[in-house]
């Protein structure tokens, strides 16, 4: 038996009915479905009428399409009787125009791409995700204050990147191990909850220490409450987070997600130093990304394969999926501080620059305008520095390399995500890299 929602809505059904829950997510109907009058186009209980009202009402995927370029039947496994049998095998070209002509309303002809969005397979599982984490939070504390700044950036206007990682990885191992239950998916949905608690309890720290008035396109924690009241309602974020993982009663994940912490602190200390040497500065610059942004992923992503009881060599290759997703990400988000308008970006642009700090773009141009290094070592501090060092790095080739540094990244992740068994989820993974190399903000 599987379990198809853990939000609230518990179904549970044998792995045959959650593949067509997928395909029904996918395509927006229930291949093989049938009522006592209707085809297996039709949805049970519903008239035509009404079941195009039902499709017409999917919420669509947040603007964004990925397409990696598969065939359907690439999302299925190996051929054994199509007709009778929904367990991801591979049906013929016949039974895909089938699929494509009645289930789709599409024109008649072989299904040449699939389009995957992680959001809409994950639905169940993170359509009442910021309701949830607001809720625990008000649900911990009788100051009204302390619950409207702790729950500020819970707002639903976020990338929700990280919970919609960890839950693709959650289920593409546990579809790996072939194992379901609801009790298993709840587990790991708090540990997806738990890593987007602590990541904005990291950006209202960060407001903090940055002293940024703009973030995600409104005013900055920190620009409508006083500092002491910010950083307090940080330190209730990762309380609560906290308190919610002991509840897991397991030592192995308690473990794993308590180095997340360990690590986020330890980055930003090294984001308040520099290195006189090129080389040195580089190994320290990734050694902090993957402290600051790439171990709450990875680290995120070991515990939902802990929790599932996975073996070790499935635990790592969730960590370094992660890894590797976590790096390519802060380093497009770094390339992009050079690129982006403050409109898509949600906050200013060049801050890393005003804010003394020496990026990827920044680094890699040294090596061909040297007379940045001094300013690194100043931290742009004197007069001109930013619009020089912000100028330099447009001439030099530092935005190229450095998104074919986090293009390398993306395709290893997207290596490791296909030793797993092949199930949508796994796709999903993949989709995930096209994802973070494509944002624009």
């Amino acid at each position: 038996m599987a379990c198809l929602s853990t939000s609230g809505r518990v179904v549970c059904g044998t792995r045959r009915q959650q593949t067509h829950k997928l395909f029904y997510q996918i395509f927006g109907s229930r291949p093989g479905y049938t009522t006592g009058s209707g085809t297996g186009a039709n949805m049970p209980g519903l008239h035509r009428t009404q079941q195009m009202q039902f499709q017409q009402a999917i919420r669509p995927f947040h603007g964004l399409s990925f397409n990696i370029g598969k065939d359907y039947s690439d999302l299925l496994k190996n051929p054994q009787n199509c007709s009778h049998n929904l367990n991801y095998s591979q049906c013929s070209k016949t039974n895909l125009r089938q699929h494509s002509s009645v289930h789709t309303q599409q024109p008649a002809g072989p299904v040449r791409e699939i389009q995957i969005d992680p959001y809409i397979i994950l639905d169940d599982e993170l359509k009442y995700f910021y309701d949830d984490v607001r809720d625990l939070l008000q649900s911990g504390t009788s100051q009204p204050e302390l619950d409207t700044i702790a729950s500020y950036y819970f707002d639903g206007q976020g990338k929700a990147l990280r919970p919609m990682v960890t839950m693709l990885m959650a289920k593409a191992i546990n579809y790996h191990l072939n194992k379901e239950s609801h009790q298993l998916v709840h587990k790991q949905r708090q540990i997806a909850l738990f890593s987007e608690m602590v990541h904005s309890a990291s950006l209202v720290h960060d407001d903090v220490i940055d002293q940024s008035d703009f973030r995600r396109g409104k005013p900055s924690v920190n620009a409508l409450w006083n500092h002491k009241k910010v950083t307090m309602a940080g330190d209730y974020i990762l309380s609560v987070a906290s308190i919610m993982i002991a509840r897991l009663r397991s030592d192995d994940v308690t473990i794993v997600l308590s180095q997340i912490l360990t690590d986020l602190v330890q980055g930003e200390f090294m984001q308040l130093g520099s290195r006189e040497t090129e080389n040195e500065r580089f190994a320290h610059y990734l050694t902090k990304t993957y402290r600051k942004t790439a171990s709450l992923i990875a680290n995120a992503l070991k515990a939902t394969a802990v929790i599932a009881q996975a073996e070790d060599n499935v635990a790592e290759l969730a960590f370094q999926y992660g890894r590797n997703i976590g790096l390519a990400f802060q380093l497009v988000d770094d390339m992009l501080d050079f690129v982006s308008s403050t409109e898509q970006m949600g906050k200013p642009t060049a801050a890393d620059l005003k804010l003394g700090l020496a990026t990827a773009p920044v680094l890699f141009a040294c090596e061909k305008y040297p007379e940045l290094n001094p300013m690194v070592m100043r931290r742009f501090s004197e007069p001109g520095d930013v619009e020089r060092a912000f100028e330099l790095v447009h001439k030099s080739h530092g935005l190229e390399q450095t998104r074919f540094l986090a293009k390398k990244h993306c395709n290893e992740a997207i290596r490791l995500a296909q030793e797993l068994t092949e199930s949508p989820y796994q796709k999903g993974l993949q989709v995930v890299a096209d994802l973070v190399i494509n944002r624009m903000k």
